[in-house]
């Protein structure tokens, strides 16, 4: 009896040494993997920081690092993602020449280079293209050898309110041809401007590529009845410090942990531009105002442009719809209005036609204040919208408005860090905009319009590329489970020209651009181009006025509707 007792012992030793050697190598073989998550957690290239799993947000939202996402599934998704990001990179420095120079004055000068008409008439048809060679030189009279000027094309009738971009074809050698298109009647003239010379543009570039120094984060962070300061950014590199990650996004924000405070106490952030620049003394010296925007003289004077039996200019008679191919120019200006080229916009100054519009619908404007612009048009435009209120402080708060009558709802949402401005904004009601379409349920009635770009323009363009990469997989995924709900991107646009061009200045925000066209071209979405229509209209405010929105929401209204 007791040797069957005693074998029954020694059995269940066994079974329990076994249990636990086995919970040990369970142990160890988490452990392992978990090291191997966290060493191939890349939030960027240049952001030269490991994510770890001491998160308490997730991107400024109040919850802690994302629930759900196996970083092990994903690594093959973030391979690919780096690998575009890099793509497109490699495409832009393609673009911009990478020169040096230790003489302003053999740098492409307005004054000295020339612009030849091609295509000389009497008299052009609407419809006809207008073809104009620039050539140009440096100060002391040298014709240059080598393309990357940032130039701006444009076409006028002062009249008749009307304008239209030109394309430029760089041959690299000094050389551009200038093609515009004769959209309307009149008497037309031609704007030819050189922003920035090659060199410029090429100091800009490499500046960019330098840091995330130039604008610095403060971070308020509730401390009982008190509150206190810490500074914030991509670049914090100190010990303590709170990680505000998206795992699987690979976004990453961070702030100097406050002593004896959670960082889950952190409420509110503010912008400063700090005194930091990448540029050389000589750089600056380019990007004087007296040396931004420089027209380059021209002889030909006034076209002019006549209705022709038989001909007129190109222009779509369909539908606006998602996944329509944007040619360049996108469309002209006449009489204050925007007419795209590739479908057949509809006038919404009629109230009644936008009421019966935005009847049930469900709009999410997610992005920056230029899309505040248009939440601000269309309930100036109907009165019976009426703002809820969402509790939220400071001029940067998330907005909602309701038309009860109409069972229509439009809000707008700040996109998440980085938000540059000097007035402090709440973070916990806002998120990254992919995590805010992943939870739009979606339907035939719903729209998503999208657009973000000036708040980037100060760091390295990597981390605006993956932003809109992430989000283009969010609508990917919306699409999916609602195919019928209309999404909306819409671009930057041009802005002041007395800016700090170095942190702000308009060739970032076409850098952006392209960029932008580049990651959504075979998405079906729909597209507002907002550059284009800027250098048409000719205005050069990072929030265009009234009647540059009101096209816009044409534009938009005409995809919804």
């Amino acid at each position: 009896m007791r040797k069957t007792h005693f074998c029954a012992l020694v059995i269940v030793t066994f079974i329990i040494l076994g249990y636990q050697f086995h919970r040990s190598e369970i142990q160890i073989t988490n452990s392992r993997g978990l090291k191997r998550q966290v060493e191939n957690i890349i939030v960027a290239t240049t952001l030269g920081s490991v994510m770890n799993h001491s998160t308490t947000k997730d991107g400024g939202s109040t919850t802690g690092p994302v629930k759900g996402d196996t970083p092990s599934c994903n690594r093959m998704e973030w391979t690919k993602k780096d690998e575009e990001v890099k793509g497109i990179v490699a495409k832009l420095d393609q673009m911009v020449p990478n020169v040096h120079f230790t003489d302003i004055m053999t740098t492409t000068s307005a004054q000295k280079s020339e612009a030849t008409l091609l295509n000389n008439k009497y008299f052009y048809c609407v419809g006809d293209p207008l073809l104009v060679q620039l050539d140009l030189y440096n100060h002391l009279g040298k014709r240059k050898e080598y393309g990357g000027d940032f130039l701006q094309a444009r076409i006028i009738s002062s009249s008749l309110n009307a304008g239209a971009s030109g394309s430029i074809t760089d041959y690299r050698n000094g050389t551009y041809l200038v093609n515009f298109t004769l959209f309307w009647p009149g008497n037309v003239k031609v704007s030819l401007m050189l922003i920035h010379p090659s060199e410029g543009v090429s100091a800009l570039w490499a500046a960019r590529k330098k840091g995330y120094g130039k604008i610095a984060f403060v971070g308020t962070f509730l401390n009982g009845t008190s509150t206190v300061s810490s500074d914030c950014g991509y670049n914090i590199t100190v010990k303590e410090r709170c990680d505000y990650l998206d795992e699987r996004d690979q976004e990453a924000f961070y702030c100097v942990k406050p002593n004896n405070v959670s960082c889950d106490a952190l409420i509110r952030l503010k912008t400063y531009n700090e005194k930091v620049t990448y540029l050389t003394d000589l750089e600056h010296s380019l990007l004087n105002r007296s040396n931004i925007g420089c027209n380059i003289p021209q002889s030909f004077g006034t076209f002019r442009v006549i209705a022709c039996k038989g001909k007129k200019a190109t222009v779509a008679e369909g539908k606006c719809g998602a996944g329509m191919s944007y040619p360049s120019p996108s469309g002209f200006v006449w009489k204050n209005e925007w007419y795209p080229v590739f479908c057949r916009v509809l006038s919404f100054r009629n109230l009644k036609r936008i009421k019966s519009c935005l009847k049930r619908k469900i709009i999410y404007l997610l992005g920056d204040s230029t899309l505040r612009q248009w939440m601000w048009y269309i309930t100036d435009k109907i009165q019976s919208f009426q703002y809820f209120d969402l509790h939220g402080t400071g001029k940067q708060k998330n907005m909602m408005a309701l038309d009860m009558k109409r069972n229509s709802q439009i809000q707008w949402k700040k996109h998440s860090h980085p938000f540059v401005t000097v007035l402090e904004y709440m973070t916990a009601d806002h998120s990254y905009i992919a995590r805010e379409i992943d939870n739009v349920a979606g339907d035939g009635d719903t729209v998503v319009a999208v657009s973000l770009g000036h708040h980037f323009r100060p760091f390295p363009i990597e981390l605006f590329i993956r932003r809109m990469i992430n989000i283009r997989g969010a609508i990917q995924r919306l699409l999916v489970r609602s195919p019928d709900t209309k999404v909306i991107i819409k671009a930057e646009n041009t802005r002041e020209i007395d800016i700090d061009q170095e942190r702000f200045g308009d060739f970032h925000g076409y850098a952006q651009y392209l960029a932008l066209k580049d990651i959504f071209r075979d998405l079906k979405v729909c597209f507002i181009d907002a550059w284009d229509m800027a250098i048409a209209y000719g205005t050069n405010l990072v929030h265009p006025p009234d009647h540059v929105v009101g096209s816009q929401i044409d534009m938009f209204l005409s995809y919804i509707c």
